[in-house]
C-alpha cells in the first residue's frame, strides 16, 4: 500500500477517534478485466476499477457505520458514521489489537498483468476446440483477471493488509435440437494465470459425449451420485447456512446445540479453510483483521464448530473464527471462505459400477429455492445421466431430485477419493443411497 493512502486512513482514524471510543477503517480496491464472449463471439472487453472505504465506530456503546468510494471527503464519512451511531445496534465486541497472521500465498503478479490479447486468444481457443466436437454448440465464455487490495486499520493498533490476484475461465454451451435443449460447461479459477484450456475442453467434451443418447428413468427412490458440480449445486448452500454463527444466534440453524453430536455419516468431514494457497477466497486475515485459520465443521460426521465474526462471536460468548466478510457496502458478517470436503475411499467409477440402477447428477437447477435453512433441496436436473447395470447409458430429461441434506448425508453415503475445486468448494463426488427422483410427463 502506498504511503499517501496509509496516511489518509490514519487521518480518518484520528478524526473518528475524537468523536468515538473505537474506530476501524476498511479499504478494499479492485482492478478487474473481464473478457466476455456471447454466442461464440467476443462481446465485451473492459477494465473495471473501484474502491470501497468503510468506517465502523463504537460510540457510547453503539455501532456507527458509513461507506464511501474514495478517501476524498473524510469529514463527511466520519459525520455519517456518527449520525448512524445514534440508532446503531449495541456493540458487543472489542476491535482486535495487533495480531500475528499466517503466511498465505494469494498473489501472482503474472495473473494481474496477463496480456489482454492472450486472454482473448484463450477464450477463442476454448470455444473453437469445443465446437470442433460439436459445431452446433452456442458458447458463452469468459476469461477474467484481476487483483484486490485489502487494508484494515483500527484505533487499537490492529493493522493488516494483503493483495490477492485472480484469474478465471468459464464456458457455458447450449445445444438446441428441436425441442431438446442441452446445457454443458465448466469453469476453473486460481490466483495463478491459467494458460492451458485442455482440462476445460476435455470436461465439456466428456459431457457432450455422455449426452449423445437419452435415457428414461421412472419415478421412485434410487441411489444418486452427485459429481463435484452436483454436490455444490444441491448440498452446499444448506450446510453453509447452518454453520453460520448468525443463523445459529437467530435460532434457525438445525445444528444449533448439536456440537459434539453425530449428525452426519462418519464418512463425512468438512472444514472451512482460508489458508489454502493460491485460491481466490483465501487470505491471511478476514475483513476485520482477525487471523485466518482452518475451522473444522464436521469431523467424521460429528458437528465440531461454527463460523463467527467479531459481533456474532461476542453475542455467542465465543471468539471470532476469522470469518468476517464484507459483502458490498455492508457491515461485516460471518461467511465461509473455502469449504473443503475431505476425500473418501471410493472412486467415482466404482460408485457407478456398483449401481444396478441410479442417477448421476452433474448440475441441479433451483435446488436452493426450497427451505434451505431446514436443509431441504429440490431441483430440476439440468445435466444428469442414468446409470444402468453399472454404466452411464444416457442423459435424462424432465427429472427432479429432492431430499433433505441432513437425512441424505446421515445415511450410508460413499465419498469419492478424487476431488476438485468448483468455485470456492473443494469436493469429491458423493453417493447418496436413497433419494426421491421424479420424472415429469
Amino acid at each position: 500500500m502506498s504511503d499517501p493512502l496509509k496516511s489518509r486512513i490514519e487521518q480518518v482514524l484520528l478524526m473518528a477517534g475524537k468523536r468515538a471510543q473505537e474506530a476501524e477503517v476498511f479499504v478494499g480496491s479492485v482492478d478487474d478485466t473481464p473478457v466476455v464472449f456471447e454466442a461464440n463471439r467476443l462481446k465485451q472487453l473492459q477494465t473495471n476499477r473501484g474502491m470501497l472505504v468503510a468506517l465502523r465506530i463504537v460510540r457510547d456503546g453503539k455501532l456507527g457505520f458509513a461507506t464511501a468510494t474514495s478517501l476524498d471527503d473524510i469529514g463527511s464519512l466520519v459525520d455519517r458514521a456518527v449520525d448512524i451511531s445514534h440508532f446503531g445496534a449495541p456493540a458487543r465486541f472489542e476491535l482486535p489489537s495487533g495480531q500475528e497472521y499466517p503466511r498465505v500465498s494469494v498473489y501472482d503478479r503474472e495473473a494481474e498483468t496477463f496480456d489482454v490479447d492472450a486472454m482473448v486468444e484463450l477464450g477463442q481457443s476454448l470455444i473453437a476446440r469445443v465446437r470442433e466436437h460439436t459445431p452446433d454448440l452456442l458458447c458463452d465464455a469468459s476469461v477474467g483477471r484481476g487483483a484486490a487490495l485489502v487494508h484494515v486499520m483500527n484505533s487499537r493498533g490492529g493493522e493488516a493488509s494483503f493483495t490477492r490476484s485472480y484469474f478465471g475461465l468459464a464456458l457455458e454451451g447450449t445445444l438446441i435440437r428441436g425441442t431438446d435443449i442441452l446445457f454443458v460447461g465448466d469453469s476453473e479459477s486460481s490466483c495463478h494465470p491459467i494458460r492451458d484450456v485442455d482440462w476445460l475442453v476435455k470436461s465439456t467434451v466428456n459431457q457432450l459425449e455422455l449426452s449423445r443418447r437419452q435415457a428414461a428413468l421412472t419415478t421412485g427412490h434410487m441411489p444418486v451420485i452427485f459429481t463435484p458440480h452436483g454436490v455444490v449445486s444441491a448440498l452446499i448452500a444448506p450446510l453453509a447456512a447452518a454453520f453460520n454463527g448468525r443463523v445459529v444466534l437467530q435460532g434457525v440453524s438445525p445444528l444449533m446445540n448439536r456440537t459434539g453430536e453425530q449428525v452426519f455419516s462418519p464418512e463425512l468431514s468438512l472444514r472451512d479453510d482460508a489458508t489454502v494457497a493460491y485460491r481466490p477466497r483465501s487470505r491471511p486475515c478476514d475483513d476485520e483483521g482477525m487471523p485466518s485459520r482452518v475451522i473444522p465443521l464436521v469431523e467424521h460426521g460429528v458437528v465440531s464448530g461454527f463460523i463467527y465474526d467479531l459481533q456474532t462471536a461476542a453475542l455467542a460468548g465465543t471468539r471470532s473464527t476469522g470469518s468476517g466478510d464484507r459483502a458490498g457496502a455492508s457491515l461485516p458478517s460471518p461467511s465461509v471462505s473455502n469449504l473443503v470436503v475431505q476425500t473418501g475411499k471410493t472412486g467415482f467409477e466404482d460408485m457407478v459400477r456398483g449401481l444396478d440402477e441410479g442417477l448421476v447428477v452433474e448440475q441441479l437447477m433451483g435446488a436452493t429455492q426450497t427451505n434451505v435453512l431446514g436443509g431441504d433441496f429440490s431441483g430440476n436436473v439440468l445435466l444428469g445421466y442414468k446409470v444402468e447395470k453399472g454404466e452411464m447409458v444416457g442423459r435424462v430429461k424432465d427429472t427432479v431430485v429432492s431430499g433433505n441434506v441432513y437425512q441424505a448425508l446421515s445415511a450410508a453415503i460413499a465419498v469419492g477419493r478424487e476431488a476438485r475445486w468448483v468455485g470456492a468448494v473443494h469436493t469429491p463426488a458423493i453417493l447418496c443411497p436413497d433419494l426421491a427422483v421424479g420424472v415429469k410427463g
